[in-house]
């Protein structure tokens, strides 16, 4: 199931969606249709547990693609949100997870040449996320390196707290894109959270896909491109630290809460990696995507 914030018009509130085709059914209003409370927020919906996506799904399959008057619109007649457009908690950011990646870091960012033996752990405000289609900000008088990265998103959906790796999976509700925009020249003694942290540095979206329709996260291409040009390109099978280890590393001393997001980290080909680096500027167009998920598209403006 693809889910999705959306909104109908400039002045109209958000809704949840669920992606069917070339439109999207609006959650709440289709339960309303067959007697059901179903709610009309992504957190809501986490909250409401699995129960609520399977009963979702059945209402979806009973309607055979026949959708009440009002409750459906064409996809491209609204405007998609991030998923979770106010995160309740900072992102859990999770750097140096691919090998490749710890070998360009270590050659232009200072960091260890050495392969992490624990996850690398940071964190993005709830004010870092923008949606689909919004810009991200280049301030010049705050950095002159402004980064790209492109991430897998696993988004938690039951509170996990000490578990193990073998049961991880299950505590997972599903999967989204992210960029992790960094501004590399602003990190503070060894500090990632300023650089990472500022406002729009989280393009997340375009949807939710439940994790029913994607059993095994770690085989999925993923890549990213700048104006049209390729910078990123890999397969999540090469991370260092997969989906059950990260869930299993955090909570065991940080409880995972339903809504909570994690993003998994990035393969080689960041801006700064490169020869001669080259970083984002005004004016720049970036689009990710992660296969099965889709792809987002972010413009670079200056502020």
């Amino acid at each position: 199931m693809r889910l999705v914030t959306y909104r109908s018009g400039a002045e109209a509130a958000a809704r949840l969606g669920v992606i069917q085709g070339d439109i999207v059914v609006d959650v709440a209003l289709l339960g309303q249709t067959v007697g059901v409370d179903l709610p009309d927020t992504m957190l809501g919906l986490i909250d409401f547990g699995r129960i609520g996506v399977e009963r979702l799904g059945e209402i979806l399959s009973d309607c055979q693609g026949r959708y009440a008057a009002g409750t459906a619109q064409p996809l491209a007649n609204v405007k998609l949100l991030a998923p979770i457009p106010r995160p309740r908690k900072n992102i859990f950011g999770i750097g140096l997870n691919y090998v490749e990646h710890v070998a360009e870091s270590a050659k232009s960012l200072d960091t260890s040449k050495d392969l992490p033996k624990q996850p690398v752990i940071f964190s993005k405000p709830p004010t870092t996320v923008i949606g689909p289609g919004d810009a991200i900000e280049h301030n010049a008088r705050i950095t002159q390196q402004l980064d790209w990265e492109v991430e897998l998103a696993a988004i938690i959906g039951v509170t996990a707290k000490r578990v193990s790796k073998e049961q991880a999976l299950a505590y997972v509700f599903g999967y989204s894109v992210m960029i992790d925009v960094s501004a590399r020249d602003n990190r503070r003694a060894g500090q990632w959270i300023f650089s990472k942290g500022q406002d729009t540095y989280a393009p997340f979206g375009p949807c939710i896909v439940t994790a029913d329709e994607i059993p095994d996260p770690h085989d999925l291409d993923l890549w990213l491109t700048v104006n049209g040009v390729e910078k990123q390109r890999s397969n999540t099978r090469f991370m260092l630290f997969d989906v059950p280890t990260l869930i299993a590393d955090i909570s065991s001393g940080i409880t995972l809460e339903p809504g909570d997001i994690i993003a998994t980290g990035t393969p080689e080909g960041v801006g700064a990696g490169r020869t001669p680096q080259e970083w984002m500027w005004p004016g720049d167009v970036i689009e990710a995507t992660v296969q099965g998920i889709g792809t987002i598209r972010h413009p670079v403006v200056a502020v």
